[in-house]
């Protein structure tokens, strides 16, 4: 099977798992529908006190499968489901659920990755790892709920560079700008998120609930949502451009792209 998401249950913590090594765990349009319904069901298991998102192996998330892309992105109503149910309504599920998230990093974290890290509610990473949303290169922009939620946790300075200059940064430049929680050497990343996942799990759940639930309402702006709204009402209209199918194309032709 390529690529899935992986839970296992033990002592109060849910290990989700991104699981599509081959490909640096890329996401798949499969795995995103997974990953929506995964937290959809973690959301209503009262035994579950805290959640450990991670990658399968060396890697987080490498971003978007590309090699789907063609079969889909270069149509409007095609693309614009594609982001604004499958992708969004997994990333929705996960900010819906009430269960305290840590998102244990390493190795690339890029795109998809990025979005799915900024759903978590403390984020560990190793000092190795490195982040970015180069989609510049693939000719097409990030989505606007997506990116809503990149700029909202990553600040505006560093969203813009990561996605207009395609910026790659490394643990510590995110360590700064506030994304990360911590930084780690590698050894020492799986068993301090382990730790974290645990403490957490041995406070009291209904209190972390409420406190997710507050957060919440204290992050949602009905302005900005209409905003966002608005704009992703014409966000895909991109999607027959000869830029965007170069950008696609350069990348799975392994050239570098002409714009």
């Amino acid at each position: 099977m390529s690529g899935q998401i992986l839970v296992l249950q033990a002592q109060g913590v849910a290990q989700v798992t991104l699981s599509n090594p081959a490909r640096f765990n890329a996401m798949t349009r499969a795995m995103w529908q997974s990953l929506r319904t995964v937290f959809e069901d973690l959301q209503q298991q009262p035994g579950v006190r805290c959640v450990l998102v991670q990658g399968d192996g060396e890697h987080f998330c490498a971003g978007g499968d590309i090699s789907e892309y063609p079969d889909f992105r270069f149509d409007p109503e095609q693309l614009r489901h594609f982001h604004e149910q499958e992708v969004w309504g997994a990333l929705q599920a996960m900010l819906n659920c009430d269960v305290p998230m840590v998102a244990q990093i390493r190795g690339n974290c890029m795109g998809a990755g990025v979005e799915i890290a900024s759903c978590c509610d403390i984020r560990l990473a190793a000092d190795s790892a490195r982040f970015g949303a180069p989609i510049a290169k693939l000719g097409f922009p990030m989505a606007p709920r997506e990116s809503a939620l990149v700029a909202r946790e990553l600040g505006l300075g560093v969203a813009r560079r990561m996605l207009l200059e395609a910026a790659v940064f490394n643990a510590e430049d995110m360590q700064r700008c506030g994304f990360l929680s911590q930084v780690l050497p590698l050894d020492l990343l799986l068993a301090q998120a382990q730790i974290r996942a645990q403490h957490i799990a041995a406070l009291a759940p209904h209190a972390a609930r409420l406190n997710k639930q507050t957060l919440r309402a204290l992050l949602s702006s009905p302005e900005a949502g209409a905003l966002v709204a608005l704009l992703a009402s014409q966000a895909y209209d991109y999607a027959d451009s000869a830029e965007h199918r170069e950008g696609i194309t350069a990348f799975l032709e392994k050239r570098p792209p002409v714009f």
